[in-house]
């Protein structure tokens, strides 16, 4: 009998391999970025084409390889940082160059270029799916350029799991901000298709969190420092009414690594706590130094999750230092609130002594004398009596009792407590029960209305008829809206320029980190404006759909959940019934867009029923 048990030859193992490293592109330019930084390169180039898809190149001028150490980085298990398996638990560098290498060449059309500074000569190697197509000698600048071309073409089942190029870019754009601000020292530039999106010069870690964010950034970080023996921190928060509706801009940096610790999330929120309205998430760029050996990072394949010794201290002063950082700023609210910061000592002041009071005594003051005190005395006036004390009782009626004695009453009482025209009106059609829901009368019994989802339905359907006629009605703005946003928003925008303005938006200006919005649709005011537009971009953080229908349905979707009565908010009777009778005037009056019922029915029999013995 043959044996069941065989060994996997090595191109199918780094395949294998490659499902755990290389999940996509963005995966290939985490790794690449990364070995880049751990050569010691001070400029870095991330190129790529069709959203890495085509080809992610990266060229570092760091220290390069040798002849004999370029064949063997692309071999499984080489490294150039690991001895022993202690090694693991004191790690100071990111990735080891040959731990991935080999997993991307195996699924990949590869080529490096590589030279050290000391020597004339550097190598040219050629790889396609882990087989050695060239080695050649070749005249290079120092540093290494590696070229990935074609990723997955062997495993074509892996390719069509890829998402479109508009998802995928922004996974890469994600991959680079997070290398990127984790070292601020070093000159990052990124091209895509041929256009230059990012250049980012070496700065301090301020400019370089503007730099890659732009907008006003600047204006809302808050500084955060602590110097503790478990941990430093250092980095920046953002102001509690800059706070956005997605999680775009939070990241923690540990020992210069990107980590996700839902942990430390917790902490940051509990120093918000008290200033945030609902749903707002706080920007934050904080970075923890650690002893290496207190962290445990090859608890997950992407070493984006961290485990502490100490997570409790950990909570806690990280929530302290960023509470203390908000309440110096006076960005967070004091204990006394009916505390008026016109009162608070100036800084000029703050170390001034004050001067001595002097006090003037009039020596010939008597109390008992009938003469007028000194001018230049303040004197107690008694307030004159009120001379016409009669027309404080102007408009009241007098009447006299049996007894002669006068009585007054301050209002006339009416003979009914409604008068008719009250008494018509009390008839109502529609009835809005704890600011929620909405009661009205049919012939068979009584229909339940959910406002914010009937009212969700309603603007749905009308923003989706106004984008694809293509009638949509603006409303001038007599002073235009001038908003700023990051680069990755701002390249949302412009995909989504086309669909917004069949809406009812009229762009006037768009520049690279800002728009100038000139009218907008007839059912938003000015003041929403911002908010619906961070609201549509966190809906579509995840990507823009790819047909222009599916893009119509997600902008309608997002503008309507933005827009629509929330509960809690009162109504009045013609509001209930234009609410009622607009859902009901809807194609698909009986669920909201995200498929909610917007409506239920009680028949009288049901009523019936409750009411039985």
């Amino acid at each position: 009998m043959s044996s069941i048990i065989q060994l996997l030859p090595d191109h199918v193992a780094n395949q294998i391999a490659a499902g755990e490293v290389v999940q996509r592109p963005a995966s290939v330019v985490k790794e690449l970025l990364e070995n880049a930084v751990d050569a010691g390169a001070t400029d870095i180039k991330l190129i790529i084409k069709d959203a890495g898809k085509a080809l992610v190149q990266v060229i570092d001028n760091g220290l390069g390889m040798s002849v004999t150490d370029a064949r063997l980085c692309f071999e499984r298990h080489a490294t150039s940082k690991i001895r022993h398996a202690e090694d693991l638990f004191s790690l100071h560098t990111k990735g080891f160059r040959g731990e991935a290498l080999a997993s991307i060449a195996a699924i990949a059309h590869m080529e490096m270029k590589t030279k050290q500074d000391q020597e004339e000569l550097g190598t040219h190697i050629v790889i396609e799916g882990s087989k050695f197509v060239s080695q050649d000698v070749a005249v290079l600048p120092k540093g290494t350029s590696f070229a990935v071309k074609n990723l997955f073409f062997n495993i074509p089942a892996r390719r069509n799991f890829l998402k479109s190029d508009t998802v995928e870019y922004r996974h890469v754009i994600d991959e680079f901000q997070r290398v990127a601000l984790a070292h601020p020292k070093i000159h990052f530039t990124f091209y895509h298709n041929g256009s230059e999106m990012f250049n980012l010069p070496p700065s301090t870690l301020r400019q370089r969190i503007v730099n890659v964010f732009s907008g006003k950034t600047n204006e809302k970080l808050v500084p955060v420092q602590e110097e503790t023996e478990i941990v430093s921190i250092q980095g920046f928060v953002s102001k509690p009414e800059f706070a956005k509706k997605n999680r775009s801009e939070q990241f923690f940096f540990v020992n210069d690594r990107f980590i996700k610790s839902g942990y430390l999330h917790h902490a940051v929120m509990a120093a918000y706590d008290g200033i945030l309205k609902d749903g707002a998430q706080p920007s934050y760029f904080l970075y923890l130094t650690v002893p290496p050996n207190t962290i445990d990072i090859n608890i997950h394949p992407t070493k984006t999750e961290i485990k502490f010794d100490d997570e409790h201290a950990l909570y806690a002063i990280l929530r302290a230092s960023i509470k203390h950082s908000l309440g110096q700023f006076n960005v967070a609210p004091v204990l006394d609130f009916d505390r008026d910061s016109n009162l608070d000592t100036p800084y000029h002041y703050k170390d001034l002594k004050g001067a001595t009071p002097t006090i003037q005594v009039d020596g010939n003051f008597n109390p008992f004398s009938e003469e007028k005190p000194s001018k230049q005395f303040a004197s107690y006036r008694k307030p004159e009596p009120t001379a016409n004390w009669e027309s404080l009782y102007v408009g009241l009626k007098q009447d006299t009792d049996e007894n002669g004695s006068v009585t007054f009453e301050n209002e006339e009482v009416t003979s009914s407590l409604f008068n008719d025209e009250e008494v018509e009106h009390a008839v109502h059609k529609t009835y809005q029960i704890h600011k929620k829901y909405i009661v009205s009368s049919i012939k068979s019994g009584m229909v339940i209305v959910d406002q914010q989802r009937a009212h969700q339905r309603v603007l749905y359907e009308n923003f989706l008829v106004n984008m694809t006629v293509l009638q949509a009605s603006s409303q001038q703005l007599l002073f235009p809206l001038n908003l700023f946003f990051s680069s990755t928003e701002m390249e949302l925008i412009a995909e989504l320029q086309f669909s917004l303005m069949n809406t009812g938006f009229v762009f006037e200006e768009t520049n690279k980190d800002h728009i100038v919005i000139s009218g907008i649709p007839v059912n938003v005011t000015e003041s929403e404006v911002s908010l619906v537009l961070e609201q549509l971009l966190s809906d579509l953080q995840d990507g823009i759909p790819e047909s222009s229908f599916s893009q119509n349905d997600t902008i309608a979707k997002s503008m309507a959940k933005s827009l629509a009565v929330k509960t809690g908010t009162h109504l009045t009777e013609k509001e209930q019934e234009n609410l009622v009778n607009g859902l009901f005037a809807c194609k698909d009056p009986n669920v909201s867009p995200f498929q909610k019922p917007t409506f239920i029915t009680m028949r009288v029999e049901d009523l019936d029923k409750k009411f039985a013995l």
